[in-house]
């Protein structure tokens, strides 16, 4: 089954998660789908941006399918971590903007994730986001631990990073955790609209901005950006 989907309206790619039954939880096979389409988006010309959102109205991505994880040799293993550093790199790198539409819950490596964007907005009413590593006491590396230094809240990404708190929509607004919060019957639309005014922007121009404000992850080995 395919596990997201890839339309275009306007300037705007929306990819949408679609294994909310499995909680959009990561895999091999769901990082090499997701790089796919982020090799599609990188060659795409003009003024473009992307939304990833979720077609699930709980969970928006709980990071690694912990059941599929256990099952996995120590080879296998270390090419899912090497696929989700090089998805989340490319992803902080992308040469567009991008906006994450967080649907429902976020935990692990899906919140992770999301601070891979550049703007988030979520869901008020229902859904928690959650760096949840040191709760399952799984250390992560200093690679990661700098996509969520992305978050423009030094305080709160030591709050998330060393807490394991689970924050909702109206606890993430004033940390700046996320942008905007809004009632889910408004919330991709709001999404997709802020997407637009920033696909108005320069494209080379946003790109060179955005990878300034991001240089700590310029010698990453995993990114590959195309220019």
């Amino acid at each position: 089954m395919p596990y997201f989907d890839l339309r275009t309206e306007g300037t705007v790619n929306l990819l949408t998660m679609l294994n909310g039954e499995n909680e959009n939880t990561l895999t091999t096979p769901v990082l090499e789908e997701f790089l796919t389409h982020i090799e599609t988006l990188e060659s795409i010309p003009g003024q473009q941006a992307l939304v990833l959102s979720s077609n699930h109205p709980k969970y928006w991505c709980l990071g690694m399918n912990l059941n599929w994880f256990v099952t996995q040799t120590a080879e296998e293993l270390t090419h899912f971590i090497t696929l989700l550093e090089e998805m989340l790199m490319r992803v902080a790198w992308l040469n567009m903007p991008t906006v994450a539409c967080l649907t429902g819950h976020c935990y692990g490596a899906g919140a992770i994730l999301a601070c891979a964007f550049d703007f988030r907005v979520m869901r008020a009413d229902r859904g928690r986001f959650c760096v949840s590593a040191i709760n399952q006491k799984m250390p992560i590396s200093g690679l990661l631990i700098d996509v969520v230094k992305l978050l423009p809240n030094a305080h709160t990404v030591h709050e998330l990073l060393l807490t394991g708190k689970a924050l909702g929509g109206e606890e993430c607004l004033p940390r700046n955790v996320v942008d905007a919060i809004y009632p889910a019957e408004q919330l991709e639309s709001a999404a997709i609209q802020l997407a637009n005014e920033l696909a108005e922007k320069d494209r080379h121009t946003y790109t060179t901005i955005k990878r300034g404000l991001r240089r700590q992850l310029a010698d990453c080995p995993r990114m590959q950006p195309a220019t």
